[in-house]
């Protein structure tokens, strides 16, 4: 079955609900076109309603709400922040904003997500030196929750606060609650290939009161509220725009039926597995409840997964390799890590294949059709 060559298959791009001029046009209306507004104050609302969380700062990405997290635990220069190694680079590039050492931490096989051991044995390590990490920043790969009550454990037990990186997740449940609140600050994100979109965008998620104003203020170029025009350190431009917030309150409606969508697409993948063609992938645990942000597998060696993308690409349908651990990227080299192997195996043998909210049947048999024929 060959693709017609009228258009691309892209990996995960973002979806209109049919609302989205309805609420920009009303934003263009109000003469709101500044940062702020009643459209970003009515997102952050929805945001606490899924969420359940007290307070949610929107900004103008996910990295701007890791950074603000980690100011707002006071994260310097020189101090340590315990890191998962496997996922986006925007997951640590904050800690090295603050001139802070990421500590790098592999994954376990049953979620992909940092190893609440291996976390456990690195605290361990560092307190051998006189060193105690400021914070910990784990991540829900590609919309998987982690394994958290083990981590909250682990934060509690050495008193080190957990930032949770939900940026793939929104949507995600443990045992019935959002992700997103399971971290003494949590953040997510909304850029262009998430489940929902602001075009670009993020909020930061907390049940403190002073972490969220002090969040606030830091992403509003930390100018005094008492004192125009005064300012006691530096700040930063992190606001969401007011259009930005108008185009999340139209998408944060879908996000069921869209969270429905995406793992039926990954079911529907699932069936690839016939002949010698298998495919791994991650089983949903007991009370867990992924997005299927993206619908990533493991084949059976590297050799397999380029030649499943390079034959995709023929057709015009993207698909991409897993993230490269971090602690392998050369921006990173020398830092502590502790690594058991488990995010280089899924680095060499893994493959996301399309996985956007809009595509359709046709589209998504032709994708499992050319990976059938590969073997």
């Amino acid at each position: 079955m060959q693709k017609k060559d009228k258009y691309r298959i892209y990996l995960s791009p973002p979806h209109q609900g049919g609302e989205e001029l309805k609420y920009i046009r009303e934003a263009l209306e109000s003469n709101w076109l500044a940062p702020g507004g009643m459209h970003v104050r009515k997102f952050e609302s929805e945001l606490k309603k899924i969420t359940n969380v007290s307070y949610c700062v929107a900004l103008n990405s996910g990295t701007a709400a890791i950074h603000l997290a980690l100011k707002s635990l006071n994260v310097g220069y020189g101090d340590y922040v315990i890191c998962q190694t496997f996922s986006f680079v925007a997951t640590a590039n904050p800690i090295a904003y603050l001139g802070a050492k990421p500590v790098f931490i592999d994954s376990e096989t049953e979620t992909w997500n940092m190893d609440p051991e291996l976390l456990e044995e690195a605290i361990l390590d560092l307190g051998k030196k006189g060193i105690k990490p400021k914070a910990i920043v784990y991540a829900h790969i590609y919309g998987n929750p982690a394994r958290v009550g083990e981590l909250i454990g682990i934060s509690e037990k050495y008193d080190i606060p957990l930032i949770e990186d939900a940026a793939e997740a929104l949507g995600s449940e443990i045992n019935g609650k959002s992700v997103g609140s399971f971290g003494r600050i949590s953040i997510l994100s909304f850029n262009g290939n998430k489940i929902i979109t602001t075009s670009g965008g993020g909020a930061l998620l907390t049940n403190e009161k002073e972490i969220s104003l002090r969040s606030i203020q830091l992403s509003t170029q930390a100018r005094d509220r008492q004192t125009p025009f005064f300012h006691t350190e530096v700040g930063y431009n992190y606001q969401m725009s007011n259009i930005s917030g108008a185009l999340g309150l139209a998408q944060i409606k879908n996000i069921e039926e869209w969270v429905v969508k995406k793992r039926k697409i990954f079911e529907a993948y699932k069936t690839i597995n016939s002949g010698n063609n298998i495919l791994e992938w991650i089983e949903e645990g007991a009370g867990i409840f992924s997005n299927k942000w993206l619908s990533v597998f493991l084949v059976k060696s590297s050799i397999i997964r380029d030649l499943i993308i390079s034959t995709l690409e023929q057709n015009k349908i993207e698909a991409r390799r897993l993230w490269k651990p971090l602690h392998l990227l050369g921006i990173y080299d020398g830092q502590k890590s502790y690594i058991s192997g488990v995010s280089d195996s899924l680095f060499n043998r893994g493959i996301c294949l399309p996985s956007g909210v809009g595509l359709n049947k046709i589209d998504q048999r032709l994708v499992i059709e050319i990976v059938k024929t590969i073997e």
